[in-house]
């Protein structure tokens, strides 16, 4: 009896794990095979084809394949706009052979391609309840932190009512003197360095980071902390450095958790800038009342309320902590990417260069810093920002996910396939922009030429509800910076650039861009 008791033990337990194998197995099928060819035939009855889902890997391969192909060369010829070929190699390569509209495959998450702004205003703005952001790799958070840019739902919501008053115009407006200032700084060491008349040679996208770097430090931290801010930061932009590299490993599973020697650092870095925002968050809750009597002050004086105060009433220490990561990074790498483009282009078209330092000199003067009044009237400036970022947006492409099945454009969309923006693709669209649509032509900016262009054609930073929260500072802080710069030197590009854009992050030169300056 005790025999056949204990022969039917095992067997029941071996059924028991043979059973379990056998469903593990079925998941992974259906996960990795039956359910990506299953999409695959839904689209393709719908007229939506593509490269091919791929086992695992889905497009991944070949979209790397293309774009490390493309990087390989610099533009050709050397000053050409027309970017997109090598930027979004892969969409521009699939479009040609698949339509706007084509089905590319991440792993084995599904990514409807779209590019008609109709359909992006639907996602975006009409139909926005039926989509969400996507969710970003974990490696790409550790980064940019879990802040706007990356939360969703309903703690995305409350953080947005939060922020949102921080980042209104006339909240940010007295950060207009501290940003000329600061560019105003820049500009007198760069002549110092070329002999108080002789030229200088600068890789602008290094150099111009100074500014994002050192106004988010001051409008989160405001003027008394902004030293103790200074050196949290300090810390942030090592991270913030090491963050491109994380793109490239996100389909390494478990990358993230080796002991090796970058991501030994990284933790470190991670465990400092936490370690001293806790204490500067502590050290602020300790000091509420005179932190509210200051905000008073502020308020009844017309000066800026950092970031911070409007943070620590509504949000606990780990939320703070996770938004000055993002702050940093998202308004360092953004700005730093306009303001390097913009320098670029003026250097590559002198008339234009010619055309808005002149205006500046006529609006704010040789030697005045610009003020928040003057920013208004310096339309050619402004046009010339806008040109910049139709033709190098710094964020190239935006996700979103469909929340449930939904009709977009005749197409049935399950819920959970991602749908991709390709915001360069739209800003370099000849249908929307004309033959000279890959020119470097500010002028399509003037008031009378507005009229008939559709809302999404231009979205530099997104739209909708998720537009990006800080793009009123940013096109601030780039206009009186710019002017700053326009006031007190001429620039040109080095012989030793190469034109080569590239997108990791944010799009930025691949090879850097020396600019060669001579003071006025």
């Amino acid at each position: 009896m005790w025999l056949w008791s204990w022969q039917w033990g095992w067997g029941a337990a071996a059924s028991v794990l043979v059973g379990a194998a056998c469903l593990c197995a079925h998941a992974a099928a259906e996960a990795l095979w039956l359910r990506p060819r299953r999409l695959e035939r839904h689209f393709a009855r719908q007229g939506v084809r593509g490269p091919g889902y791929r086992f695992f890997v889905g497009s991944s391969i070949e979209l790397i394949r293309l774009m490390l192909d493309a990087s390989s060369r610099p533009m050709a010829p050397p000053d050409s706009h027309h970017i997109l070929p090598r930027v979004l190699a892969f969409y521009h390569h699939w479009r040609d052979l698949y339509g706007p509209m084509h089905l590319i495959w991440f792993g084995t998450k599904p990514r409807l391609t779209i590019s008609a702004p109709e359909l992006i205003r639907e996602v975006l703005l009409t139909r926005a309840e039926h989509f969400d952001r996507y969710e970003v790799h974990p490696l790409i958070c550790q980064f940019e932190g879990y802040g706007l840019g990356n939360l969703r739902g309903e703690v995305w919501a409350r953080h947005r009512r939060v922020l949102s008053p921080a980042f209104h115009t006339e909240n940010i407006k007295p950060l207009v003197p501290f940003v000329g200032e600061t560019m105003r700084r820049m500009m007198d060491e760069l002549a110092a360095d070329s002999g108080g008349g002789g030229e200088v040679e600068v890789d602008v996208a290094e150099w111009l980071q100074r500014v994002p770097q050192e106004v988010i430090t001051f409008a989160t931290f405001g003027r008394r902390n902004y030293e103790d801010g200074k050196v949290v930061f300090k810390l942030q932009d090592e991270l913030a450095g090491l963050a491109a590299d994380a793109h490239s490993k996100v389909f390494i599973p478990g990358y993230r958790f080796l002991p090796l020697r970058r991501n030994l650092r990284v933790w470190h870095l991670v465990r400092e800038i936490r370690k001293g925002l806790a204490a500067f968050i502590d050290s602020l809750q300790q000091t509420k009342g005179d932190r509210d009597r200051r905000r008073e002050d502020q308020v009844s004086g017309g000066t800026m309320r950092d970031f911070m105060s409007f943070m620590t009433p509504a949000m606990t220490p780990e939320e703070i902590i996770e938004e000055c990561k993002n702050f940093f990074f998202a308004g360092k790498e953004t700005l730093s990417s306009l303001l390097t483009w913009t320098t670029v282009a003026l250097a590559m078209h002198p008339e234009w260069q010619d055309r808005a330092r002149q205006e500046v000199l006529a609006v704010v003067g040789p030697h005045d810093i610009p003020t928040k009044d003057h920013l208004p009237k310096l339309k050619t400036l402004a046009m010339i920002v806008n040109e910049t970022l139709r033709l190098y947006p710094p964020a190239v492409a935006t996700i979103r996910v469909a929340k449930r099945d939904v009709e977009l454009g005749g197409c049935a969309v399950p819920a959970g396939t991602e749908l991709l923006i390709p915001i360069l693709a739209v800003h370099h669209d000849e249908e929307h922009w004309g033959a000279d649509a890959n020119e470097f032509n500010p002028a399509r900016f003037g008031e009378e030429r507005r009229a008939g262009r559709h809302q999404m054609a231009f979205m530099p930073f997104a739209g909708g509800e998720r537009v990006c929260i800080g793009q009123n500072l940013a096109l601030m802080e780039a206009k009186v910076a710019l002017a700053v710069m326009l006031q007190r030197f001429s620039f040109r590009l080095s012989p030793s650039y190469v034109h080569a854009p590239q997108v990791l992050m944010i799009l930025q030169p691949q090879h850097g861009a020396p600019v060669i300056f001579r003071p006025l």
